[in-house]
């Protein structure tokens, strides 16, 4: 098998949350790290026991439990905004990997119930503290499973994923003013560039919240 038939194969297994909690940039990355041996098979809280298991055979590995430094496995959560707190800031919509928040600048966010991953990602941005997790009254997440409804939900999330980022790479530059001569002085940042650096912030914060939840 190829590095990238593995890698596939890997990604196949994991359940596109996005969260980072594994301490890579989402789940492909991961997969790509574990390919390499360069990650434990053990780092994927959202993945749960079966993912764990399922690592373990693809990858000829014995098991281990979760690794607590990564988190715990917790229950399926969804992200709800209380719109009448709501400030309209957008910090949200920027973290969210998957595209499932909703609003504009100085409007109303809310939350695409049946596109959020329950990655929390969006939690730790808000200045107004107007989002919280419920947990899902559907616990039946095993994402292992190739025809499970789980599996659908996560492939369909991986697709969401992917747009984002090519959403983000083909954002046009924003130019100002008298470019041209501004250019000529310094070269000017990219806006994609900005937008991937606030959202790898917003995931560094979400993860340094996670972890201080689960250690206190």
């Amino acid at each position: 098998m190829t590095e990238i038939a593995l890698v596939d194969h890997i990604d196949a297994i994991l359940p596109q949350t996005q969260c980072t909690q594994c301490g890579y940039a989402g789940c492909r990355p991961y997969a790509e790290a574990l390919a390499r041996g360069d990650a434990g098979i053990n780092q994927c809280p959202p993945g749960g026991e079966s993912g764990i298991h399922a690592l373990a055979t693809l990858l000829n590995q014995p098991y281990q439990p979760l690794n607590p430094a990564h988190g715990a496995i917790r229950p399926k959560m969804l992200a709800l905004i209380d719109e009448a707190i709501c400030i309209g800031c957008t910090l949200c919509i920027k973290a969210c990997p998957v595209d499932a928040i909703l609003g504009a600048h100085k409007q109303m966010h809310t939350v695409i119930t049946a596109e959020c991953t329950g990655c929390e990602l969006c939690v730790a941005p808000c200045p107004v503290d107007c989002i919280s997790m419920q947990p899902l009254t559907n616990q039946e997440w095993d994402y292992t499973q190739p025809t499970s409804l789980a599996r659908q939900v996560a492939d369909k999330a991986r697709t969401r994923y992917q747009h984002r980022l090519q959403r983000l790479d083909n954002m046009p530059l924003k130019r100002p003013l008298a470019a041209t001569r501004i250019e000529a002085e310094q070269p000017s940042v990219s806006t994609v560039e900005a937008k991937k650096a606030a959202l790898a912030a917003a995931m560094a914060r979400a993860r340094a919240q996670r972890q201080a939840t689960t250690t206190s």
